[in-house]
């Protein structure tokens, strides 16, 4: 009976494992929008959208796929970092949950400090009672993640308005001439589109776009 208890529910270690899995995939979510690329991306691509006046196209899961994808590529040496230095030796059971969870916030705490700006770091440090130091990798991660998150923000608006001044000229010069040729009634957007969706296949918008945020990580 006892034996048959034991084959039930597993050993400690296997209790362990199951319910940090089980953790880490409830907050795999969080992970993925507030410690990686994925929000400058996101944002940049839904700005795309809006400047050239498509309301549903490409469609929200497609933006979400490209998204999460690009996020794979721009984190992949991080997350090889991870898998070498923290989840292979926990599977190998050579150090602990909590040596592997230490050990792998290293690199992600250095991918984010790399995208954030001093003056954010500073100011979110003043208001979490933290001295303020010139040595940032010692910050500690409850001061990182927002401002990360803050710089992340801040650079998608920042690339959402360079990527609307191209389109909103095609607006203004489309609603000029039919101003000029009294064509009020006629809506500017229905004439511009075709000439907004044409400027952005000329220039291989996608392969530029895709390049430019790739390069803004590197």
């Amino acid at each position: 009976m006892n034996g048959a208890l034991i084959n039930i529910n597993g050993n400690g270690m296997q209790t362990l494992n199951i319910i940090f899995l089980l953790t880490f995939l409830s907050l795999l979510p969080s992970i993925i929008i507030m410690m990686t690329s994925f929000t400058r991306i996101i944002i940049v691509l839904s700005f795309l959208r809006n400047a050239l006046g498509l309301q549903q196209t490409p469609p929200n899961n497609v933006l979400v796929g490209i998204a999460l994808f690009l996020t794979l590529f721009i984190m992949s040496p991080v997350i090889d970092n991870i898998n070498q230095n923290a989840y292979i030796p926990y599977k190998n059971e050579q150090i602990t949950a909590e040596e592997a969870i230490e050990k792998a916030s290293v690199p992600m705490k250095e991918f984010m400090l790399k995208q954030t700006e001093t003056d954010t770091l500073d100011m979110f440090m003043q208001y979490a009672g933290e001295e303020k130091t010139d040595d940032y990798s010692k910050v500690p991660m409850r001061v990182v993640i927002p401002s990360f998150i803050t710089s992340e923000l801040k650079r998608a608006f920042l690339i959402g308005f360079l990527l609307y001044l191209p389109f909103l000229l095609i607006d203004i010069i489309v609603s000029s001439t039919l101003m000029s040729m009294g064509m009020i009634m006629l809506p500017p957007a229905m004439i511009s589109l075709p000439f907004k969706i044409l400027l952005f296949i000329t220039v291989n918008g996608w392969q530029l776009l895709f390049s430019t945020l790739i390069k803004g990580f590197n």
